[in-house]
């Protein structure tokens, strides 16, 4: 960000930022999430996570903004607005490089919440100066077509929405939304919320069934979850009109019946996941968004079956999805190859904003056991530990010609890491009437309410190596709370929520609860051990669960994981990489019927890890997520076994 000086003067120059205001609270889920700003992380390995995205990533993609033309290209659409004649900017690059900028005020504005930091909260006060300057008079904002309404980007046409399946003008509005609303609540500035608003009204006007309205259907997907995270955070129906209208009208454009777009039939027939892997994901967080915010009957079933056929035929054991590379898209039920695996790093981060959706509608911890997955394996493993370089798609097994990369021309995934990582705070808990739920472990500290009042919990952890989770209450209400602690699927024997997988060996793991150093029991609710009481400042709750290395087997449906088996602990997945075993081939081991499985902990290798030897063969296996950091060559996942 050493460019901070010149954009801040450019800013100066041509506006004035916008005034704060109060937050207006909305309507919500069924599940109330407790929001990122109410969760302090104090844990040691998200905060290498954290300290990585403020320290490498946030400040490189910044800088890539200023590199690549993402600002100039606002400056330009200002300039042209002022002009009286066509100004011949040529439009390159992708129709969507305005997403990079928004992603990335994103992902700072979660990090401002936890890590104040004037220079950066100016220096995104003047982007957003640069980004209101470019936006035309009634709200719309699309710098692919207003730098050269003329000859706009070869995928827009010169009329608003006349390629909108292609342009991606409301892809733009979805993202937007979403770090403007991610920015407002962790300033409490609308300078960029009220440009985001804006826009949406500008779609909300002149796209609908109404008289006088056009009826267009988004092309990639994330528009209908961006407006009803803006209807839950406004209280506006017609955001959340729109969110389903874009759905409802799905297969109804101009491209017609297409799988890529998920339009091969209406929404309500759909009971598959298909086509291209984000879109989808995105377009079934918006079928989740709207089942939870309405209560749709028919919206929920929909979601469940799509939601069933992901978690029982479709879903990579990292909790990856997108099986081909052609049209980077789920593949056939199944059909799960490893070395050519497309598991591309948004696609994982849409998984778990799937899964979130679905736990806020039906309050299940098996949407978080998916969730878990996705995080601790498909997603992190898209970003270095240094946070500077990534990767695209995350397959299961490389041949050594997959390599991080600082950047990418499309760089979908490197903004969307940056956005994501610091969002992770506000998955961890959830509310329900005086119910708090808790989601995820790693330190932290929250405040939030319940029906009965106030709340205050800390958690000490060195979840994920170990599965020991203290909680101590702060603050409670007089009239107590009910506590529900995620006991997850693997603790209880369950790889995921189906039959794709299941552990392969005779290990059994438990668990434990005391209160206040006495062991307690209950049974569980929906994968959740509840106690309900009126607790005490100073009140500790322990979690204890058992944590050793399990072998996995694929369903045999899967083909290519049959005869193989992979090896977990907790939540993370292991691999088998090239610098770890320099006298084997990795991809050409076999292990035993019975393999003996030990745990090193390796705290100067890979900012800290517990490795698994596999004793009776020497092999060494490291975190799926951190492979590829010591140069490329030959990694698996799923091993050979006799």
């Amino acid at each position: 960000m050493k460019s901070y000086i010149k954009y801040a003067a450019l800013a100066i120059a041509l506006a004035a930022i916008c005034s704060c205001a109060s937050k207006n609270k909305g309507h919500d889920y069924p599940y109330t999430p407790v929001a990122f700003t109410s969760v302090e992380v104090s844990d040691a390995f998200w905060g290498q996570r954290l300290k990585a995205s403020r320290e490498v990533t946030i400040p490189l993609a910044f800088s890539k903004c200023e590199e690549t033309g993402r600002y100039e290209n606002f400056v330009q659409a200002a300039q042209q607005m002022a002009s009286s004649e066509n100004l011949g900017f040529r439009v390159g690059g992708l129709p969507f490089d305005d997403t990079d900028v928004y992603k990335t005020i994103e992902g700072a504005s979660y990090i401002l919440q936890t890590y104040p930091d004037p220079k950066l909260e100016a220096y995104i006060d003047s982007v957003l100066v640069i980004v209101a300057a470019a936006q035309e008079p009634d709200g719309y904002l699309y710098t692919a077509r207003t730098r050269n309404p003329e000859r706009p980007h070869s995928w827009a046409s010169k009329e608003r929405w006349g390629q909108i399946e292609d342009s991606h003008e409301l892809y733009d509005l979805g993202h937007m939304l979403e770090g403007a609303i991610a920015h407002y609540k962790a300033t409490g500035k609308r300078n960029f919320l009220d440009i985001a608003i804006k826009y949406a009204d500008c779609v909300c006007r002149e796209i609908g069934p109404g008289e006088g309205q056009q009826v267009k259907v988004p092309g990639h997907q994330i528009a209908e979850m961006a407006l009803a995270k803006l209807y839950v955070l406004t209280g506006d129906q017609k955001y959340l009109d729109e969110a389903k209208f874009f759905i409802d009208m799905r297969g109804h454009g101009e491209k017609g019946a297409e799988e890529y777009r998920q339009s091969h039939v209406p929404v309500m027939e759909q009971d598959e996941a298909v086509g291209h892997a984000v879109r989808a994901e995105y377009f079934y967080s918006g079928i989740a968004d709207v089942a939870a915010l309405t209560g749709q009957t028919d919206y929920i079933q929909v979601i469940d079956k799509i939601w069933d056929n992901i978690a029982d035929k479709k879903l990579y054991l990292t909790g990856g999805v997108g099986a081909r590379r052609s049209g980077e898209a789920f593949g056939d039920n199944y059909e799960l190859p490893n070395l050519t695996s497309y598991c591309e790093t948004c696609a994982a981060i849409g998984n778990v904003y799937f899964n979130y959706r679905m736990f806020l509608l039906h309050g299940d911890s098996k949407y978080y056991d998916v969730l878990e997955r996705s995080l601790y394996n498909g997603v992190i493993s898209g970003v270095s530990l240094d946070g500077g370089t990534f990767f695209y798609p995350n397959p299961l097994e490389s041949d050594g010609r997959h390599q991080r990369q600082d950047w990418f021309g499309c760089a979908c995934c490197p903004s969307n890491i940056c956005r994501f990582i610091p969002s992770v705070p506000g998955y961890v808990y959830a509310v329900k009437d005086n119910d708090l739920y808790v989601n995820l472990y790693m330190a932290n500290t929250m405040h939030d309410n319940v029906k009965n009042g106030h709340v205050s919990v800390s958690v000490e952890t060195n979840y994920p190596w170990d599965g020991k989770v203290r909680l101590v209450v702060n603050e409670a209400p007089k009239k107590g709370f009910n506590l529900k602690l995620r006991i997850p699927g693997w603790v209880r024997g369950e790889v995921v929520p189906s039959d794709l997988y299941e552990f392969d060996d005779d290990v059994e793991l438990g668990y434990k609860v005391s209160l206040n150093g006495q062991e307690i029991n209950a049974d569980l609710d929906k994968g959740y051990f509840c106690i309900d009481r009126k607790w005490a400042p100073g009140d500790v709750v322990v979690l204890d669960m058992d944590m050793e290395p399990r072998l996995v087997k694929a369903n045999d449906k899967v083909e290519a994981d049959r005869g193989r088996v992979a090896v977990e602990r907790g939540p993370i997945v292991y691999c088998a990489e090239w610098p770890d075993n320099p006298d084997v081939k990795v991809r050409e081991v076999v292990l035993s019927d019975s393999p003996k499985l030990a745990v090193r902990e390796n705290k100067g290798k890979l900012y800290g890890i517990d490795e698994i030897l596999v004793q009776d063969s020497g092999l060494t296996l490291i975190p799926y997520y951190a492979w590829n950091h010591r140069g490329a060559g030959d990694m698996i996942v799923w091993m050979k076994q006799e």
